[in-house]
């Protein structure tokens, strides 16, 4: 009689995957300085609010992301707000003109990633003023 007659152990199936990318905050790492040359179409967030809502509605239901520029932390605020209202079919001036800083600060991590892959930067020569203006709603 072999000295063990227990049946062998049956294999363990084991996944070995990449571990999911951490999760970013809506405005994690979103300002930075003017770049020459950014490899995407950029917004001058000092147009009017008419020639913005154009540009998000097209770019929005487009294969790439976009740049945003502009030195106004007030002007940056808007354009958050609205790059998510065209994402979300809300209307869009009425976003650059009142940004809903709660309904911002709370949306869900799918949500942050979809709207980072739209909006891959703001673009300033006044990074920490823009910085500040969009610390409201959270990293």
């Amino acid at each position: 009689m072999p000295h063990d007659s227990s049946p062998a152990p049956e294999p363990i199936a084991l996944t070995l995957s990449v571990p999911p990318r951490p999760a970013r905050g809506l405005t994690e790492e979103l300002v930075r300085p003017v770049s020459v040359d950014p490899g995407v179409e950029v917004l001058d967030l000092a147009l009017d609010d008419e020639a913005v809502s154009e540009f998000l509605v097209r770019i929005v239901h487009g294969d790439s992301g976009f740049v945003a520029r502009t030195d106004s932390g007030e002007r940056a605020l808007a354009g958050v707000a609205a790059t998510v209202a065209a994402l979300c079919g809300e209307d869009i001036r009425a976003a650059l003109a009142t940004p809903d800083i709660a309904f911002l600060g709370g949306l869900k991590p799918p949500a942050v990633e979809a709207f980072r892959e739209v909006l891959l930067a703001i673009e300033t020569g006044e990074v920490a003023a823009v910085t500040t203006a969009l610390a409201g709603l959270g990293g």
